[in-house]
């Protein structure tokens, strides 16, 4: 897959393609579905397979009070819709000076004259343009006018689930990362670099790796049992998100304790896959207590993770 990002259309990047538009933050099932559509048809119209979203999201330009965290970076959004089998992902940096181009002119002069669209495939309920005026029945005008084919998804889900986005941010900021699982089809994950922190796990016994992370959705504070990438290896481990209580801590921290390894990660990027939930944060008597409850956490993150085994990608 070619990613491009411009704002410049004036010379066609792709003859003829079939195309969807959307944020598709996260890059769960339901975006997953538009993406094997879009690909199924371009190789059956001969066409090119093509995503266009944007960076940054439009509400963190438009109305930041009102934009919603985010669950991948840019990066991660780009290396998950890489996963698909499309062609050519089009990213277009979103400024006001963007948000002010119409739906019309959107449609015109970038869709049709700058990606040649045939086929344009829209999630349920979105819309895009000056103030969200390219809707479906826009859209559907425009494509009569304009020689395109337009199919406009039902929500796409599993029985009563439906994938949403929203409802992934809400599961996990509530701690449930495990009900995010079936939306997602991957676990939830954050990445960030290894930095020193006040050393307390490794005084138990339990040398943790604190990150610092990009990610704008963290989970709910809690102690979760978790994956961990780290130096090109998988490990089970569990992680503490939240201030320590038992230390007095007073700085909201990020802590992975990755079981059976021994080696030094400052500096180094690590991904963690939030797998479940184990136990909300608790305030110790002191640290042998708390040290008894660390064990107990690895024991049952061990059996969790053991339960369900990731075979290729983290699911």
């Amino acid at each position: 897959m070619r990613t491009i990002t411009t704002t410049d259309f004036s010379r066609p990047l792709a003859e003829r393609s079939v195309l969807t538009i959307g944020n598709f933050d996260g890059v769960h099932r339901g975006h997953r579905e538009i993406f094997r559509r879009v690909s199924q048809y371009a190789r059956t119209e001969g066409c090119t397979s093509v995503v266009v979203t944007f960076d940054p999201h439009p509400l963190q330009v438009l109305n930041p009070a009102r934009a919603p965290l985010l669950i991948t970076t840019s990066a991660q959004k780009r290396a998950l819709i890489a996963e698909n089998d499309l062609d050519l992902l089009v990213i277009i940096p979103f400024s006001p000076d963007f948000a002010a181009l119409s739906a019309d002119r959107f449609v015109r002069e970038i869709l049709v004259a700058g990606l040649g669209l045939r086929h344009l495939v829209i999630g349920h309920d979105y819309a895009f343009g000056r103030d969200r005026e390219g809707n479906e029945t826009v859209l559907a005008h425009l494509a009569a006018q304009l020689g395109f084919v337009l199919e406009a998804l039902e929500p796409v889900g599993d029985g009563e689930l439906i994938f949403s986005s929203s409802e992934v941010r809400r599961l996990v900021r509530a701690g449930e990362v495990a009900a995010a699982v079936p939306i997602l089809g991957r676990y939830h994950r954050i990445s960030g670099q290894v930095v020193h922190g006040r050393e307390i796990g490794r005084s138990l016994g339990f040398p943790t790796a604190n990150i610092v992370s990009a990610n704008q959705l963290i989970p709910a504070d809690g102690v979760y049992a978790v994956w961990v990438e780290a130096g090109g290896e998988l490990h089970m481990g569990a992680c503490s998100i939240g201030t320590n209580p038992t230390f007095e801590g007073a700085e909201r921290t990020i802590e992975a304790f990755l079981f059976d390894f021994d080696g030094s990660l400052y500096g180094q990027e690590i991904v963690i896959h939030f797998a479940g939930w184990l136990r909300g944060l608790v305030r110790f008597p002191d640290a042998v207590a708390l040290k008894t409850q660390i064990e107990r956490d690895v024991a049952v993150s061990r059996a969790l993770l053991a339960a369900a085994l990731p075979t290729g990608r983290l699911v």
